[in-house]
Formats: structure tokens, sequence, C-alpha cells
């Protein structure tokens, strides 16, 4: 099967909840936020693309705005790529477009690809439509 799957291990579940975390805060301090494609660790080295400003509409270019986003974030065994945006979880146009740029950019790289959408209540995997809400992101208290 293609994506995620249960039972998720303790520090992908972790890496997903942080993901939603940090979207929820930054969307807190804005009305109105744009997709954004950000590969890396969540809490750790990210890459980002604010879609807003340059949405490549070719899947060629789509796969290596993926391809480089991946080196810059650099290379880790818990790469993920999300795709924050507003609106439900239910899979739309934008992130089936990002998920083949990401799986051809992976592909390419041979690596193993985590691909999940993100908004401020939950995230979920479009390839096997696992995912998780919550009604209420609390803040993270870092110690």
């Amino acid at each position: 099967m293609d994506g995620l799957a249960e039972p998720l291990p303790a520090p992908t579940r972790a890496l997903l909840r942080r993901a939603v975390h940090e979207h929820a805060a930054s969307e807190r301090r804005r009305r109105r936020y744009p997709a954004v494609l950000h590969v890396g660790v969540p809490g750790g080295p990210v890459a980002s693309l604010d879609l807003s400003e340059a949405e490549p509409t070719d899947p060629g270019l789509r796969t290596d705005v993926v391809a480089a986003l991946r080196v810059r974030a650099g290379v880790s065994p818990s790469h993920l790529v999300w795709l924050t945006r507003p609106g439900g979880l239910e899979l739309q146009d934008v992130d089936a477009q990002w998920l083949a740029g990401a799986r051809a950019a992976y592909d390419e790289a041979q690596a193993s690809l985590t691909f999940v959408v993100v908004n401020r209540r939950g995230w979920r995997d479009p390839r096997s439509g696992l995912g998780r809400s919550w009604a209420r992101m609390r803040p993270r208290r870092d110690p």
C-alpha cells in the first residue's frame, strides 16, 4: 500500500502533530494564508515555498522544485513533505499536483516519501486516506 498506514511509529506521529501545531500557530497570526509546500523535519531543518508567489503549472517543474527543496532542507531519514493550506482535508487539485511532483522527485532520489496535507486542525495522507484531526490544537509547551 502506498502512503501511511496504522500503526504509525511514535516519532512519525509526533512529527505530524508538530507540523499541525506549527501551522495552526502561524495561521493565528494572519487572517488569510496561502498554500505552502514544506520539505524537511517539522521543528528542524525545513525548506518551504509559498505557492501564492510562484506555483509552477508544469509537472516537471514541480518535480524540480520538490527536489531542490529536499536538497536545501538536507537529507534526513525522518523527512516529510507537507502541504499547508486553508480548507478541509479532503483531496483538492493542489494536493494531487504536488503529490505527483513529490513522488517523482523522491523516486528519482530513490528515497521513501511521506506526503501529507496539513490544515489548522489536522493532517491527512492523500494516498492512503489516513489522517488525524483535533477539535482544537493547544499551544505547544516547550521545556
